[in-house]
This record gives C-alpha cells, sequence and structure tokens, in this order.
C-alpha cells in the first residue's frame, strides 16, 4: 500500500509510525513542514514543505495537493488535528485518516469557538478518525457527530525496551521519570513526594532514607525551577537532573529506575507512551489519574494510581513500593506482561493496517 502521513518529522512518534509501515513493505511518504527527529528509514520518503507551523498549516495547502497528485497515495493519514488536520481537510484528498494525539482535542479548542469549529471541521472531514485511547475517542466525540472511532495507540517497541535485573544488585533505591519538564507534567509533583518520602523515612530513623536517588531525564521550561524546588527542599545532593536526551538513549536510563513515575495534571496527557515504556521495561509505575495513565495502569495490579495534584498521596504510594520489595518486583513483572498482552508495536502496526485497509475499501 503508498501512504502518505502528514505529521510531525521531529516527533518520535511519527518516525516510528513511518519506520513502522515501512517495515512492514508499505511505501511510505512522509509530508512535513518540520525538520530534525529521530532517523528515518531509508526506504520512508520525506517531503519537506516550505512554509513552517502554524501559518504553514495554510500556506502550504497547494504544495500539499500537488505532491499528493504526483505520489498517488493509497491512504493519507494526517495526524495532530488542529495542525496536520488541517492541511488535510484543505488537500481534499480521500481516502483521508485522521489521528488525534492529545492537546489538539483537549487544549486547543477551549482557546474559543473558533478554534473549536475549526478542529471539528477536521474532524469531520476525515474518513475515518483514530485516537491512542478510550478517553481521547470520547473528548473526541464530544467534538463533532462520529459515529465510531479507531482506538490505535502507540505501540512499544519490546525488543529496545526489556526489563533489566541490574539495578537489584545496587542498595540504593532510585526514583524518577523521563519526561519533558513542564508544568502540565507534574514534575514538581514528584520533587515534593520524593523529599516527603526522604524526610517520613529519615524520621522513622530507616535505613532507606539515606539509599533514596531522585533522577529527573528531560529538559524544558520548568528545568531551573525544578532544580531550585530541590535546592530548598534539602535533597539537591541525592537529585541527579540528566536533561534532554535522544529518544535511542531512553532505556538506558530507564534501567537505572526502581520505580517510574508519573503526575501528569491535564488530560491532555492522553495515552501516556512513556509510563508504558517504562512498564515494559519491568518498572512499577505511580502515575496520576490524569487522561489516559489509569487506562494504561491496573491500579494495584501494575502500579499505583494516585489523584492528580496531590504530592502527598504520591509520596503514600512511593512509601509502599520504598519499603516493599517484593511489591515492586510483582508490580514490575505484571507490568511487562500487561504491555507484550497489549501494547506490543507489532500489534498497533496491525491495528493502524486494518483501518488503511477499511477505508480503501
Amino acid at each position: 500500500m503508498r501512504v502518505a502521513l502528514l505529521a510531525n518529522r521531529s516527533s518520535i512518534h511519527t518516525v516510528r509510525w513511518a519506520n513502522g509501515l515501512a517495515g512492514r513493505g508499505h511505501e511510505v511518504h512522509l509530508i512535513s513542514a518540520a525538520e530534525g527527529g529521530d532517523a528515518l528509514d531509508p526506504r520512508v520518503r520525506y517531503h519537506r514543505l516550505r512554509w513552517r507551523a502554524p501559518a504553514g498549516y495554510f500556506l502550504n495547502a497547494t504544495a500539499v495537493r500537488r505532491l499528493l497528485a504526483e505520489v498517488r497515495p493509497d491512504v493519507m493519514n494526517a495526524h495532530f488535528a488542529s495542525g496536520y488536520g488541517i492541511l488535510g481537510r484543505l488537500s481534499g484528498f480521500h481516502p483521508f485518516v485522521l489521528s488525534v494525539w492529545g492537546s489538539d482535542v483537549y487544549d486547543f479548542p477551549r482557546r474559543s469557538p473558533l478554534h473549536a469549529a475549526l478542529v471539528r471541521s477536521d474532524l469531520l472531514a476525515a474518513d475515518r478518525v483514530c485516537s491512542t485511547s478510550r478517553v481521547m475517542a470520547e473528548r473526541t466525540r464530544s467534538l463533532a457527530p462520529l459515529e465510531s472511532i479507531a482506538v490505535v495507540p502507540f505501540g512499544i517497541d519490546l525488543e529496545r525496551f526489556e526489563p533489566s535485573r541490574s539495578r537489584e544488585r545496587s542498595d540504593e533505591v532510585t526514583i524518577g521519570t523521563v519526561k519533558a519538564l513542564a508544568p502540565k507534567y507534574g514534575v514538581d509533583l514528584l520533587v515534593r513526594a520524593f523529599a516527603l518520602v526522604r524526610d517520613r523515612l529519615a524520621a522513622g530513623g530507616t535505613d532507606p532514607a539515606e539509599r533514596l536517588r531522585l533522577l529527573v531525564v528531560g529538559g524544558g521550561p520548568d528545568a531551573d525551577r525544578l532544580r531550585a524546588l530541590a535546592e530548598d527542599l534539602g535533597i539537591a545532593e541525592v537529585t541527579h537532573f540528566v536533561g534532554p536526551v535522544p529518544h535511542a538513549e531512553v532505556p538506558a536510563w530507564l534501567a537505572r529506575l526502581d520505580v517510574y513515575v508519573a503526575l501528569s495534571r491535564l488530560d491532555s496527557e492522553s495515552f501516556g507512551v512513556a509510563v508504558l515504556e517504562a512498564s515494559a521495561m519491568g518498572l512499577p509505575v505511580v502515575v496520576s489519574n490524569a487522561g489516559g495513565l489509569p487506562e494504561v495502569v491496573e491500579h494495584g495490579v501494575t502500579g499505583l494510581v494516585v489523584p492528580r495534584d496531590d504530592h502527598v498521596a504520591a509520596a503514600e504510594a512511593l512509601m509502599q513500593l520504598v519499603r516493599d520489595p517484593q511489591l515492586r518486583r510483582r508490580l514490575g513483572d505484571a507490568d511487562r506482561r500487561h504491555v507484550e498482552d497489549r501494547y506490543s508495536w507489532a500489534a498497533c502496526i496491525d491495528a493502524l493496517e486494518s483501518v488503511y485497509e477499511g477505508v480503501v475499501e
């Protein structure tokens, strides 16, 4: 099948979809106004658009129509309703599959009635809409009267993300996250929760307090504020801020953790692919009940789910895991099986191929 992807070239998720489809033998054409990002499979044909976002979502329409006329794909798949979804609608091409990602249906429509109308137009123009989670599918239905939405998660590469038991030989217990350092992701809540756990354990005179470490991998606008917060809370000496890393290095950093934490505040955290990557590594996870995170974590079975914006509740969950290595092992093992059963990369590519075949027929 010949597939045209309208998507952000610099996003790792775009690269993984493009490479995954090319690996299945499809002829993939990636059309994007962005550049940079992880390496594309040599079989993926990349077409760089002239105009950058956000104006490019409108200004590139003529160029996209011309490209599609040359490529003549069997199906066009635009990713992100409030961005490349506009280009997909303006191209007039069919069959048109539109994949929603999160903030495009949660945050963007709330800006004004005009923004909401724009997203609604893009959704209604598509022949099929895909969502990465059930909760986001329901949110998307609230914006446009769609008969059905296909749930196609971001898959996990089980060969790259596999359990590592090397950390079990260490006396340290390392808690951490791999995430953009932005307010919506609640990394400040993790810092506060970690400090509270350490203080409580120290007050009780228990040994784990001295063995606790905090690892924060990622960059973003909150980086300086989070470092200052760690200083204020007296945990700077046991906290390591790594900064941004390429996605290829993420498994190595996850292998240093004993517990993974994601305390997002907003429902636009619509799926939780970073949580599933940690789960695939056999890590127990602590997540907030925001967006799609509870959908990928079964409370008490594969991890612990806590109320959003509540660092005290997060600290209580972390206390359980710090004090009970057997619980960490049990949840982590169940986590890996959960990802193998539901979120393997092969299964997710199968699901997307099924959507394409349906609209082409």
